[in-house]
């Protein structure tokens, strides 16, 4: 049996409540499964046989959280603001930890774990339920939503963006594996899929609905029902665009954006050698 089984029924008994009948002991299942989050023990989405999924009871209970908490006064730093007091900023000892969080504006939540040596630039914003991996760099103005999961050794740079998901329960987030790039102002969204040391060039903007045209093995990747949208290990995307069909895009010779997948990184080949190879 799982160690967390007893918690996992306890929040999933909760958590199908509109009122639960016993307040206090769901906010203490919450409590646990904040404290089990933080250290890493359990996550909101794991890697299985057929690729990674959501772990439902834990969004499940981040859910929760945010419906049976209420809006407290806390005092800073950062400067006074007011939220649910089931997510209390999370409490963070960078020297034991080996996480350098800088000062100037960054915002841990609660439930979400930092590996060692995670290095996070100001200002970033790290939400409920996330996961950053070993030696990770999270840049300036850079967020880890909700139940995003991140590998080790990954560098999010300046204003990437890393959407969350809470709701429904089943859909799994964001994935981004070990050692990917991802660019300044780029966006992964909608439980898209960054395979191990992937480059996503600044400006790519991946989504559920967004095709990914591979020009080296002469594929197109879509997003289906029983799959993300998935950036192949190793690849190089950049922006580009496509012909937008009709006659007055043919008149005005209008173009739609599509990120292109235009080269493969290998084990030699550093990211920052592969996007500037890739750009030029």
């Amino acid at each position: 049996m799982s160690e967390f089984a007893e918690l996992q029924a306890e929040i999933e008994r909760w958590a199908a409540q509109d009122a639960p009948a016993d307040l206090g002991a769901a906010r203490d299942a919450v409590r646990r499964l904040l404290a089990a989050l933080d250290r890493g023990a359990v996550r909101a989405a794991e890697p299985g046989p057929d690729g990674w999924h959501a772990v439902e009871w834990v969004k499940a209970g981040i859910l929760l959280a945010f419906r049976i908490g209420e809006t407290a006064r806390y005092s800073g730093p950062p400067p006074e603001y007011f939220d649910r007091d089931t997510l209390p900023l999370k409490e963070t000892d960078g020297a034991a930890a080996n996480i350098r969080i800088v000062p100037g504006g960054t915002t841990v939540r609660a439930g979400a774990y930092l590996a060692p040596g995670v290095v996070i630039m100001p200002p970033a914003y790290i939400n409920a339920g996330a996961y950053v991996g070993e030696g990770t760099m999270i840049d300036s103005h850079a967020l880890v939503g909700s139940c995003a999961q991140i590998g080790a050794r990954v560098h999010l740079s300046a204003g990437a963006q890393i959407g969350g998901v809470l709701e429904p329960i089943r859909l799994r987030p964001v994935v981004v594996e070990d050692e990917a790039v991802i660019g300044g102002n780029a966006g992964v969204f909608e439980g898209t899929l960054v395979g191990r040391r992937a480059v996503v060039a600044p400006g790519v903007n991946l989504t559920a609905s967004t095709p990914l045209f591979d020009l080296v093995r002469d594929q197109v990747y879509r997003a289906a029902a029983d799959r993300p949208l998935t950036v192949p290990e190793g690849a190089v995307v950049v922006p580009g665009s496509r012909s937008a069909t009709g006659a007055l895009a043919e008149a005005h010779g209008l173009q739609i954006y599509a990120p292109l997948i235009v080269k493969y990184r290998d084990e030699k080949t550093d990211a920052a050698t592969a996007l500037e190879g890739a750009l030029r």
